[in-house]
């Protein structure tokens, strides 16, 4: 009796499997998506808002150039924070929870500042020291969630454990509704639910916390005239076009206008004074006015492959800690981009969110930035990450030996 061998050769694997199998493939993923994202956001925040800086800081760059500066900084805090070990992001979490907390308070005292009817910033004194604490609390709740829910995760099979994760988080969440920023608050509680999610919560809970999310919801909107304005406005599409309806129609516009390659860099024209928030909760507009339908699917495309980036790290992680943290990330940038973009081509009522890592901000802009370090660190300790840049630091170094005669 004989046997016999397949000697057929396997299929060679393409130049895209070759990279998807890298151990450092997701990591690097992680940092081209968000470069490429901020260098998008840097090129249009100084396009979108060249003809209000002019008007109102007399400097047609200077938006363009607080974002640059802000930039670099997340950018030094996310490196630093991908490149630290797990037991050290750890111990950051109540800290962070804590300081999360304090800043959030302290914007319902004098040292809060209202804009747009939001009170959701402090302010030091100076102008450079005015900052919008909710968007670091969602960094604090994610990495806190992730600390307390992995430590906790054998007993977390009885209901009544679940009551200091939701008691806490939903803390930060209703110090954020005091601020009557409705925007960040639902996005806030979309991280907290997801997280939930992965860490194994019961469908009963869910269910009752959705249910007093959403009643929550319709209760600020019914007690808040501007927001029940902005769904009238939506509901009834042709209701006041120079008022209500003013900037969802001028985003709209926008849109329509740039076709499938856009009227070029800097040639927008609802910038000029039309379209209100054109570099910051409508920067989507001007991409899809100056860079056309191209640019804007693009835009689509980097935040879809972040998010498969966030999924293959939680599905790749033997980590609970590193597994809940790319769920948060992943769900915040998710949702706050679709939120955003949803608003600008009129599926959603304005609610007031920003673009991650593209719209104008310096809070939003580190924040995010932070974040994406957090995911980015997540990547480097996949098993097979991790396996690999050990080995690397134990290659030994090539000796040049040089003979004299």
């Amino acid at each position: 009796m004989t046997t016999e061998t397949d000697s057929r050769p396997r299929a060679a694997k393409g130049p895209i499997r070759n990279a998807m199998d890298h151990p450092l493939f997701t990591y690097r993923l992680v940092i081209a998506t968000v470069g490429v994202l901020v260098f998008i956001g840097l090129l249009m925040v100084i396009s979108s808002s060249q003809v209000i800086g002019a008007v109102q800081m007399d400097d047609p760059y200077y938006f363009g150039k607080r974002q640059i500066f802000f930039a670099g900084l997340g950018l030094i805090g996310g490196l630093g924070l991908s490149m630290l070990p797990e037991n050290a992001v750890r111990g950051l979490a109540r800290p962070a929870l804590l300081l999360g907390i304090v800043l959030l308070v302290l914007t319902l005292t004098p040292l809060g500042v209202q804009i747009a009817g939001n009170r959701n910033w402090l302010a030091f004194g100076a102008d450079w020291t005015q900052f919008q604490p909710s968007e670091f609390a969602k960094v604090a709740l994610i990495v806190w969630g992730a600390d307390d829910l992995s430590r906790r995760r054998k007993q977390l099979t009885d209901l009544r454990q679940w009551l200091p994760y939701v008691g806490i988080t939903f803390t930060l969440v209703g110090l954020v509704v005091f601020q009557k920023d409705q925007g960040t608050a639902m996005i806030m509680a979309a991280i907290v639910m997801l997280i939930m999610v992965a860490a194994g919560a019961p469908w009963r809970l869910l269910a009752v916390i959705a249910a007093g999310v959403a009643g929550l919801g319709a209760l600020m909107v019914a007690l808040q005239p501007n927001r029940m304005g902005r769904i009238w406005a939506f509901l009834n599409p042709d209701l006041d076009p120079l008022g209500l309806n003013m900037q969802a129609r001028r985003g709209i516009y926008a849109l329509a206008s740039g076709g499938w390659f856009g009227q070029g860099l800097g040639a927008s024209r609802q910038k000029w004074g039309l379209l209100s928030e054109a570099h910051t909760d409508y920067i989507f507009a001007i991409i899809g006015e100056e860079l056309g339908a191209v640019g804007a699917l693009t835009v689509i495309a980097l935040f879809a492959v972040l998010a498969f980036a966030g999924i293959r790290i939680a599905r790749r992680s033997t980590s609970v800690f590193s597994r809940l943290i790319a769920i948060g990330v992943v769900t915040w940038f998710s949702v706050q981009a679709f939120a955003n973009i949803a608003v600008a081509v009129r599926l959603f009522p304005v609610m007031g969110v920003t673009l991650p890592m593209v719209s104008y901000g310096g809070s939003s802009l580190m924040a995010n930035l932070f974040a994406a370090g957090l995911l980015a660190g997540c990547a480097r300790r996949e098993p097979q990450a991790v396996k690999h840049l050990a080995s690397r630091k134990r290659k030994p170094r090539a000796r040049t030996i040089v003979r004299t005669h």
